[in-house]
């Protein structure tokens, strides 16, 4: 372990007990807020016969109804502009930040100053985590306008004490020309960009990618940085070690962080967000151990402006560990898709990530690029499951490849699929998040 291992080492080492007392604390605070300052759950848990006495112990939470993100979209609808959820003066509002979800349509969130305190302090204990420190000269290879993760991790890597160099997205010719300037050694980006950068320095500027002198790569806002084979691309094209972070633009931009072991993101905050791991069919409760998967639910414990109670996310995730050699003792996940993502198959969960990871398993022979293509709405799935992969060398047997490809999806996804291979360079390339599936009936 390095002497400087721990951003916050108190609350990222502390047991298990004390942890239990000290969240069960503190969501009694934020329960007495939301009773007294929140319309949007005082008629929530009006409707459900919630009264304040019906908490007395953390595990007294799943007394609680869920809080959904079309609800909070709909208290926006009816109370603009940041909803009925508001709990705090609009004059204690210090800043807006955005998301956009699968409608389009914009849900904003509110931060007092306290509340961008909280983002800050555990944003930059998860850029720690990954591995940032306050000798690095980082490049931002992400939007820095509504996105959450934008200028709160700007504010984040300055509390660490990092060089942070504003690219943005949309600007690769900028951010290769910085980088050499400034002698950048880390980029922060999403994984579908660290791929896509990579193949634009050999275009463009004629150099292999390491010669930019990237020694760390971190990712987020889409799976992709701890998928296995992603992972093995990006750090062969740039040289360096790849960790991903893992947050929400709702409660915090990033909350799940990596350590340098890079065996899973380990939850980081501890004494703001109360984390649950739910069935999403029947929404009980999953204990958090080695090998669960469910849906994440986050639960604010010390929020003013936007608090939110057992938050379903819609990310699927599966538990890594409940310790690690670093010895931080927040439990490890590994995000493997969007819930609303899913497809099923003959019955068969199926992410597009995992799709993803088989094509790119095949490297170099794939680029690793790839859609699924749907004729009409999901998740259910007519097979078989429809698939663009580009292969890397058109001097391959392409037949051999496909069927390599089909028979690997059927035999790790159970279902079966059909494979169609085009030329590097056919399917589109993304900056922000990759889009994984190609929708034909929206065009119909």
């Amino acid at each position: 372990m390095q002497a400087d291992e721990y951003f916050d080492p108190e609350i990222e080492t502390m047991g298990q007990e004390q942890l239990r007392t000290l969240q069960e604390a503190n969501l009694a605070k934020q329960l007495d807020y939301l009773f007294a300052r929140s319309v949007f759950y005082q008629e929530k848990f009006r409707a459900a016969g919630i009264r304040r006495e019906h908490f007395r112990a953390l595990s007294d939470c799943t007394n609680f109804p869920f809080t959904t993100k079309e609800e909070l979209r709909e208290s926006q609808l009816a109370s603009p502009p940041l909803g009925k959820h508001i709990a705090a003066d609009m004059t204690s509002v210090i800043r807006i930040q955005s998301s956009t979800g699968t409608t389009g349509r914009p849900s904003f969130v509110g931060l007092t100053r306290r509340d961008a305190q909280i983002w800050t302090q555990v944003t930059a204990r998860s850029f720690y985590t990954m591995g940032i420190r306050p000798t690095d000269i980082v490049m931002h290879g992400a939007s820095l306008t509504m996105f959450a993760g934008g200028l709160p991790v700007k504010d984040a890597l300055e509390l660490i004490g990092a060089t942070f160099v504003p690219v943005g997205t949309g600007a690769s010719e900028k951010l290769v020309l910085f980088a050499k300037a400034l002698g950048a050694n880390a980029l922060h980006c999403t994984p579908s960009y660290a791929i896509y950068l990579a193949d634009y320095v050999r275009r463009e500027a004629g150099m292999d990618p390491r010669e930019l002198g990237f020694k760390k790569i971190v990712c987020g806002a889409e799976p992709g940085g701890g998928i296995p084979s992603v992972r093995a691309k990006i750090t062969e094209e740039w040289g360096a070690r790849v960790t991903e972070g893992m947050g929400n633009a709702d409660m915090v931009p990033v909350i799940f962080a990596e350590c340098r072991g890079q065996s899973g993101m380990h939850y980081n905050g501890q004494e703001f967000v109360f984390i649950e791991i739910i069935d999403p069919e029947s929404g009980k409760v999953l204990p958090i151990e080695t090998g669960v998967s469910g849906e994440l639910v986050y639960t604010s414990l010390e929020r003013e402006c936007v608090p939110l109670l057992r938050f379903r996310t819609r990310d699927r995730v599966v538990i890594l560990g409940t310790s690690c050699s670093c010895g931080r003792t927040g439990f490890k996940l590994r995000c493997v898709g969007r819930t609303d993502d899913m497809l099923i198959v003959l019955g068969v969960n199926v992410f597009p990530s995992a799709v993803r990871d088989i094509v790119s398993s095949f490297y170099p022979r794939t680029t690793g690029e790839v859609q699924i293509v749907l004729d009409q709405p999901g998740p259910g799935v007519k097979p078989p499951l429809k698939v663009i992969a580009e292969f890397g060398d058109a001097s391959l047997d392409l037949a051999a490849l496909q069927k390599e490809v089909e028979r690997k999806i059927k035999a790790v996804l159970t279902g079966p699929s059909s494979v169609e291979l085009v030329p590097a360079g056919t399917l589109p390339r993304f900056e922000m998040k990759g889009q994984l599936i190609k929708k034909l009936y929206e065009k119909q």
